[in-house]
């Protein structure tokens, strides 16, 4: 009895994975439609000052937050050090120092946090990718932690 139950099972989940898309199966292997793909590469809304995200207006304060940016030192230590020298030299990606005078606090927030769309969109971006080789990978860091490597950053560029 166990083997007729058995083969029953494997019987209905073969044909249950055979569904054709006219039956209800999902279709996965579908790209996304034209009209996605283009909102998605769209560069004409890009705004090269914030770039592309969430992060509209990040007040930094004119001192630096001394806590803050010894968490940033330890996360970058982490997630960015390996990748990322704090001189203007070049690891795998560009060095860190002087980021924070080229960039405004939204356009680094932005990158930090998603930097699929804005390396997809930001003309700079598209060329330093062709100088690095490796596009930088999201870190999956929450706004917090952003804020607090670009606290670290701050620090590096000299900011007391």
């Amino acid at each position: 009895m166990n083997k007729l139950s058995l083969l029953v099972v494997v019987f209905i989940l073969f044909i249950s994975c055979g569904k054709d898309k006219k039956e209800g199966g999902e279709d996965f292997s579908a790209s996304p439609s034209t009209e996605e793909s283009a909102a998605s590469t769209d560069a004409s809304s890009y705004d090269p000052n914030r770039g592309e995200g969430k992060h509209e207006n990040v007040d930094l304060g004119a001192a630096l937050d001394v806590a803050m940016a010894e968490k940033g030192e330890s996360i970058s230590g982490v997630k960015c050090n390996s990748c990322h020298k704090m001189t203007d030299e070049r690891l795998v990606g560009p060095g860190w120092k002087g980021v924070t005078e080229r960039r405004k606090p939204e356009w680094i927030m932005n990158f930090i946090t998603n930097p699929d769309p804005m390396i997809d969109k930001d003309p700079e971006l598209q060329a330093q990718l062709e100088l690095c080789l490796v596009r930088m990978p999201n870190q999956s860091l929450a706004d917090q932690e952003a804020r607090e490597i670009l606290e670290f950053m701050r620090k590096n560029d000299g900011v007391k």
